[in-house]
């Protein structure tokens, strides 16, 4: 989707790394083999982002056997595919086709079970799930999802060449395919060729972090970040956003994730997230007894 051209916004106090990550091999579903970036102890730091998985692998049997019927209580969940074709179905009747560049937003709100099957035998698979947490009064509301194509999510190229795809919130004054008024997630895909460099601005206390998944970035203060690791960028205050550059030597690609955070208690449980214990026990009696959604 092409997007008017893009507003300037300079960044004069860039935030520092605070820390890398390199998440954790792993395997959920039936089986499918990912890393989990974004791990439960990064929550509160995290707030309001509550889990990051990145899969990517051209073996079927990493990813064959996909994601059967399952629950979500409390929380969104939101899948990119880079690559591949993933068919979702769930227990309101609702189906969609997540195909090469696509994103599923789901609300699930007070209940929903759904699957996510592979619809491939053979190729590449790769993307990434994030898990976003609902403020306390929209844990229980109606379930709702939207599937939006690799054509509508807005692009744009800044001066250095940078192609940015702006999933949620806005970017040099493209607006995203997805708003959220409570956590007010941004959410962008990078693709820098080698040496560019990229200024985003952040509003002050809004939590933020890049996964670095093609080459590596460079940050201010000589921190470099290769593939496969995640930089944990300082909340310092009077920051105002944040710089990086693609290393010298090859073209790279990241996600940059940021959020408002909700400051609320996150008691979970697995596929439930809830503010209270009750609240948790409630969403398992529910799920036993064939109510949650």
């Amino acid at each position: 989707m092409s997007s008017p051209s893009p507003v300037r916004q300079p960044v004069h106090s860039p935030r520092a790394v605070e820390r890398l990550v390199a998440g954790q091999a792993t395997s959920d579903g039936a089986g499918v083999k990912l890393t989990r970036v974004l791990t439960q102890d990064l929550q509160r730091r995290l707030d309001p982002f509550l889990m990051l998985d990145a899969f990517g692998s051209d073996q079927a049997d990493d990813y064959i056997a996909g994601f059967p019927n399952h629950p979500h209580r409390g929380f969104e969940t939101v899948t990119y595919m880079l690559e591949g074709r993933m068919r979702h179905r769930d227990s309101a009747g609702n189906e969609g086709l997540l195909g090469n560049g696509g994103v599923q937003w789901m609300t699930a709100g007070r209940g929903v079970i759904h699957s996510e099957l592979p619809e491939q035998e053979e190729g590449r698979m790769e993307g990434f799930q994030l898990w976003l947490n609902l403020p306390s009064h929209d844990k229980m509301r109606a379930p709702w999802y939207r599937d939006i194509p690799t054509a509508e999510i807005p692009e744009f190229q800044t001066e250095a060449g940078v192609t940015v795809r702006v999933i949620a919130g806005s970017s040099h004054g493209v607006r995203g395919a997805m708003q959220r008024e409570h956590t007010e997630p941004l959410y962008l895909d990078l693709h820098l060729p080698a040496g560019a460099r990229f200024e985003q601005a952040l509003p002050e206390g809004h939590n933020a972090f890049v996964y670095v998944y093609r080459g590596a970035l460079e940050f201010p203060g000589g921190c470099r970040v290769p593939a496969q690791r995640m930089a944990i960028l300082a909340n310092t205050p009077g920051s105002d956003g944040l710089v990086l550059q693609a290393a010298a030597d090859a073209p790279s690609r990241a996600i940059l994730i940021a959020g408002r955070p909700l400051r609320e208690p996150i008691v979970q449980h697995g596929p439930f997230v809830m503010n209270t214990h009750e609240e948790l026990v409630q969403a398992v009696r529910d799920y036993q007894a064939g109510v949650l959604a």
